[in-house]
This record gives structure tokens, sequence and C-alpha cells, in this order.
């Protein structure tokens, strides 16, 4: 972190640290503010961790428009793609106004029990409804807009956007979406009925998945927070105002992160 705030002050930037993490720079050098200071006082995000850091941080920042660049700690990751050894050839440009724009919407959940809203929170990546670890399976009926759609019994149900495509959808069988698609997959969890297949749906209609049956079921959002369910709660999804702005090196494109993410062409000539 010290390295990365002296590389941005020698390119003429004034920095500033998130609170939880100025401890990990020299005391006093930078000023620390909360996420909230951050998205009222700065023209751009540099997050430095995992994919985990960037959606936690995503979702702050979003109502505050707060463009966001990811530099990754480990492995490359989905939306933080810049290797942390290489990160200064690569924000040298970048800082300079050479970069390439990707927009990614959000999801507004809410979790209703009995006409009021007992939890309220925005994802990134997927709203999850699972069983109880130790508890069969639940059921949950799903409608879109006005249409009902099934009653299904499954471990779950994950509703995901096309950033959440390459997450716990993917493990489940559900389909890579492109980010610029205006959609949502619906994918099952260990259906009970194997035709219980997933599905891609237009974003600019409600989701409901309604807890019809089953014990100790509860409903995750990006896997960052929790609510859980009782008999007859629904998980009601609908497209967000908000959308995270992430930029990326010049020439970037998301087929490029799959390939490499997903090892594709290994072995190939």
């Amino acid at each position: 972190m010290e390295g990365i705030g002296r590389f941005l002050e020698s390119q003429g930037c004034e920095v500033f640290v998130e609170k939880s993490k100025a401890a990990e720079v020299e005391p006093s050098r930078y000023t620390a503010l909360t996420v909230e200071e951050i998205g009222q006082r700065c023209d751009l995000g540099l997050v430095v961790g995992g994919d985990g850091t960037m959606l936690g941080i995503g979702r702050q920042l979003a109502p505050h428009d707060v463009p966001l660049i990811g530099i990754n700690r480990g492995r490359l990751g989905f939306i933080t793609d810049i290797s942390l050894d290489n990160y200064q050839a690569t924000l040298i440009p970048m800082l300079a106004g050479e970069y390439e724009e990707d927009h990614r919407t959000l999801m507004n959940a809410r979790v209703m029990r009995e006409g009021e809203v007992v939890f309220h929170t925005l994802a990134m990546n997927d709203v999850v409804v699972n069983r109880g670890a130790t508890s069969g399976m639940v059921e949950l009926r799903v409608t879109v807009g006005r249409h009902f759609v099934a009653n299904q019994r499954a471990d779950g149900m994950i509703l995901s956007s096309p950033t959440g495509s390459t997450a716990y959808a993917l493990s489940a069988g559900g389909p890579l979406m492109h980010p610029s698609v205006r959609g949502w997959v619906l994918v099952p969890i260990a259906p009970h009925t194997l035709s219980n297949r997933p599905i891609v749906l237009p974003d600019a209609e409600e989701v409901s998945i309604e807890l019809v049956g089953g014990r100790d079921a509860s409903a995750n959002f990006d896997m960052q927070s929790l609510a859980t369910l009782a008999i007859g709660d629904t998980v009601m999804v609908r497209r967000s105002d908000y959308r995270v702005r992430f930029l990326h090196p010049k020439g970037w494109s998301y087929f490029d992160t799959l390939r490499k993410k997903l090892h594709w062409n290994e072995g190939g000539s």
C-alpha cells in the first residue's frame, strides 16, 4: 500500500486512504477517509485486493459514480485485473486518460415479510436463496414481473447479474453472460426435477423468489451479507438505478479475461 501511494503521488495525484486500511501506510502521511467521504471527495478509486474487496467497495461507491481500478494482490481476478507486479507501467497511461470504461449494473434486493421490508441491500454479483446446512430441499415460488414461472424444489436458487455469471452461477451450471447484456440468469442449485434448467431473463422486470417450504433458509447477497428467511418471506430483486464504473487498461477485452481466468486455449497451437 505504501509503495502504491508514493507512486500515485509521483504521478501528481492527491492520495487518500480508506480508514480501515490506514494502518497499512506510514502514519500521518495520507488523510484517512470513510468510504462515504471517498465518494464525495475523490475522482478515482484504486482498489487493492481481490474480487471480493471490489464487490464491497463497488456497491458502496456506486451512488457516487466514482470510477474504480482494481489491482489484484493474488491471482488474476475477473474485476480486479491489474497485476500487483506490473501496476506502475499499467497505471501511467491510465492516469493520463488512456483506458477502457466498463459499466456494471447493480441489483436492488429486498426481503419482504408480511408486507414489510425487513432487509434491503445492493448486490453486484448475485442474490442466492439457500437451504439450511442440516435441512433438506427448499420449495421456492418464482415470479418474473406479473408472471408466475414455477414452484421449484432445490437446494436453492441463484439470481445472477452478468458480472456474477462467472461466480457461483457458473459453478452451478449457469451460462456466461457478457457484461453488456441487459439481463440476469436464474440458476437452480441441485434441482429436484432435472428439467429445471438455468434461464436468462430481462433485467427490466422484477424477480420474486418466495420461500414456500423448507427450514433454516437464508438469502445471501454477493456472499457478503445475509438475511434469515421464514416461510412466506419473499426476496424481490430489481435492477438498481446505480451502476459501477470500472476502468481497464487500453485494449482490454472481457474475452481476454475469460481466456486467462478460465484457461481457454491451453494446450492449443
